[in-house]
């Protein structure tokens, strides 16, 4: 028995190489969607079986069930189709480990993609792009165009290229470039460039692609961003050192969840986003100057994946994503409050308060202990240089303590 996996081409049949016309039309069996099985039928064997099926496992009980009938027959050809390459976010990577498995061997041969059909019709070099699937998974293209380059977008399912550009333009990427490739090598094909704004109210065929422009952004830059570097106002900023002690003390991952309660001009707001790459930040301001502020950062520092929330916690924070880590540089007297809401969100956050009095350190201790955190307390003093004529003399800053809690996982 020969199992091929094939690649059809992004279809039309001049995107079928050769190779694999000639595995269809030598096929006994033919497995595949049926739109896929329909459009390879004119280079099929005329008797041979078709199988309209796409899961994997009913694909791998096709192949067992037809080995069982043809006991006798060793030269049993099976062929199972794929739309556009094998290798390019095709069910291959999940039927050949279940062929590797039951024993059965299989052949990949490869198809010419919708990527590279796009890429030709745009008449450049896509060996740079990011390669991103947003169909039939989860996908957050804010993300994706903050890594700096070009991202193809392999669309469908409920990300079509208009909910795509939706979500880049209420992340303020509006104005980001994209170019939208429908039913593209049919007769039928179509080319729109624009910006993301434009083609977020837009309506594309199901079997779109999309390329996207890399969105600007500041490079990686060392924990303790100079305080001169922010859009600064009359609202409260975290200065430099403090920041930099409480960015280590979160221990934020690329793709973690982050809140920033009391965000201020958005300072540590801006470096949890840089930390958390893949992830997103949402930073919980009630002044309206410090909303401003806070986008205008945002902005200058290209960090895309930060949310503004204009509002008092812990009212604010009710209708978001539960948390990995959470820092409150303000609580406006609420505390205990925002602390059980971030608990009852995930139980297992990080919680990371700043304090500059004795009482606000002593209660955030209490209040974590008192719900079975384990509860760390650092002070950071921070002596600047000032000079006084032709010399230099260390002026003291206010110590800030910084008290972490989390339970033990």
């Amino acid at each position: 028995m020969r199992v091929t996996l094939v690649g059809t081409g992004c279809g039309n049949p001049g995107t079928m190489t050769e190779e694999v016309r000639n595995a269809i039309g030598s096929a006994d069996v033919i497995i595949g969607a049926p739109r896929l099985i329909d459009a390879v039928d004119e280079y099929a064997n005329p008797g041979a079986l078709k199988v309209p099926e796409i899961r994997p496992s009913a694909i791998l009980d096709a192949i067992r069930n037809m080995a069982k009938k043809n006991d006798e027959i060793e030269e049993v050809s099976i062929c199972v189709a794929y739309s556009g390459d094998s290798g390019f976010y095709s069910g291959t990577r999940s039927l050949l480990p279940l062929l590797e498995e039951a024993g059965i061997e299989a052949e990949v041969m490869p198809g010419i993609s919708s990527i590279q059909v796009m890429a030709s019709r745009l008449m450049k070099p896509w060996q740079d792009w990011k390669l991103v699937s947003a169909h039939g998974t989860d996908c957050d293209p804010v993300t994706e165009v903050m890594s700096g380059k070009e991202v193809f977008f392999l669309t469908g399912g409920e990300l079509g290229p208009a909910e795509l550009c939706r979500k880049l333009t209420d992340a303020g990427l509006g104005e980001l470039k994209v170019t939208v490739g429908e039913r593209l090598s049919y007769d039928d094909e179509k080319i729109t460039a624009g910006t993301a704004a434009e083609f977020a109210d837009g309506e594309f065929d199901t079997l779109s692609v999309m390329v996207a422009e890399a969105a600007e952004r500041r490079g990686n830059l060392a924990p303790g961003i100079d305080d001169g570097e922010f859009i600064r106002g009359d609202v409260p900023m975290t200065k430099q050192i403090v920041r930099a002690a409480i960015i280590s003390k979160m221990s934020v991952a690329d793709t973690d969840t982050v809140w920033d309660v009391g965000a201020g001009t958005g300072s540590v707001s801006v470096e949890l986003a840089m930390k958390a790459a893949k992830g997103r930040v949402w930073a919980i301001e009630r002044e309206p100057e410090g909303c401003v502020l806070i986008e205008e950062n945002k902005k200058k520092f290209g960090v895309w994946n930060l949310n503004v929330v204009p509002g008092s916690a812990p009212d604010a924070l009710q209708d978001l994503p539960a948390p990995d880590r959470v820092f409150i540089g303000g609580s406006d007297g609420n505390l205990e409050e925002i602390i059980d809401t971030v608990l009852e969100k995930n139980d297992s956050a990080l919680i990371c308060v700043s304090a500059i009095v004795l009482e606000t350190m002593s209660e955030t201790v209490k209040l974590m202990a008192g719900r079975g955190l384990d509860t760390d307390i650092i002070q950071v003093c921070v002596n600047t240089s000032r000079e006084i004529g032709d010399r230099h003399m260390m002026m003291a800053g206010n110590p800030v303590f910084i008290i972490t809690g989390q339970k033990n996982v």
